[in-house]
């Protein structure tokens, strides 16, 4: 008996990506428009921005995606309090169903907020040019880049579209549905005690802790607490804790409030000189620096 193939149908093609951002904008930030002729999605990842799609204004919050279609003119601006970070993904499509996303604002789930991330994850090792570079007309390659990395956006890209899709006609079904969790009673009880001391650090961001206060209002031994840490960010409990700090910081920054030495006392540090020491450490610029480099590529320069 002979065998015959099934050639399987594709009903989303993404063969070209125009560019991938990922944008920590500052609080005043404004761009005034543009129109072009392929696909762009802007994905609010922290904060809120107005935008305008076509004649239309909207106010977009944590977790909101809008689809500008084809050449629909469209406008972002920051409200002026606090500093947003956006993922913004431009691309050619031809396939009938993106008529489903035209005038589309939607609030995107857990499962789509992962795809995005593994885009820029993939983005960001295959892609020579800054993906925080709003200039950007032509991406180039990186060299040595993982095996097969523009092919997996390519899949990712298709994979959120369809996802949106699947959504909207069956709610709650996924392009990537998670397998069902197989977690033994020690990774569960693991994941509720990372959980509750993240909380507790994102609570006591402006505190200066150490790591016996941590165990002692966790009620957990410091083998442990730094074990679990570093099985979920490779690092140790107060080094995550100072780079959750750091980001408070470059937020504070491009919200453009307060100057530096308030958001050192702000957030614990013991001078001004330490604060500066740990912001470099972390991010490889001086707060003078990271504030600059932001202004400039928010002012589109």
């Amino acid at each position: 008996m002979g065998f015959k193939s099934l050639e399987l149908k594709q009903e989303i093609l993404i063969d070209k990506i125009v560019t991938i951002h990922y944008f920590e904008y500052m609080s005043d930030y404004s761009f005034p428009g543009e129109r072009h002729d392929f696909w762009e999605f802007l994905c609010v990842d922290k904060g809120e921005v107005n935008i305008i799609a076509g004649d239309k204004p909207h106010t977009l919050t944590k977790g909101q995606i809008v689809f500008h279609k084809p050449n629909e003119f469209h406008t972002v601006k920051a409200n002026g309090k606090i500093a947003p970070n956006l993922v913004v993904i431009a691309f050619e499509c031809n396939s009938p169903c993106m008529k489903y996303f035209e005038n589309l604002i939607t609030t995107i789930g857990e499962g789509e907020r992962t795809i995005l991330a593994r885009i820029i994850y993939e983005a960001r090792h295959c892609i020579k040019t800054p993906l925080n570079n709003p200039s950007t007309t032509q991406m180039e390659r990186k060299e040595n880049a993982p095996f097969a990395s523009e092919q997996m956006i390519k899949l990712l890209m298709e994979g959120l579209i369809i996802s949106m899709i699947r959504k909207q006609q069956t709610p709650r079904q996924e392009a990537f549905p998670e397998p069902f969790p197989v977690k033994s009673v020690k990774q569960k009880n693991d994941s509720m005690i990372y959980n509750r001391i993240i909380v507790y650090l994102e609570e006591h961001i402006r505190e200066r802790l150490t790591i016996e206060e941590i165990c002692r209002e966790n009620l957990i031994g410091r083998s442990q607490l730094q074990k679990i840490f570093r099985e979920h960010n490779q690092c140790g409990v107060i080094d995550y804790f100072s780079r959750l700090k750091i980001e408070l910081a470059k937020q504070l920054i491009r919200e453009n409030h307060h100057n530096f030495t308030q958001i050192s006392d702000f957030l614990g540090y013991t001078s001004i000189h330490y604060f500066s020491r740990q912001f470099k450490k972390i991010t490889g610029m001086t707060p003078s620096e990271y504030a600059s480099s932001i202004k400039v590529l928010s002012d589109g320069r």
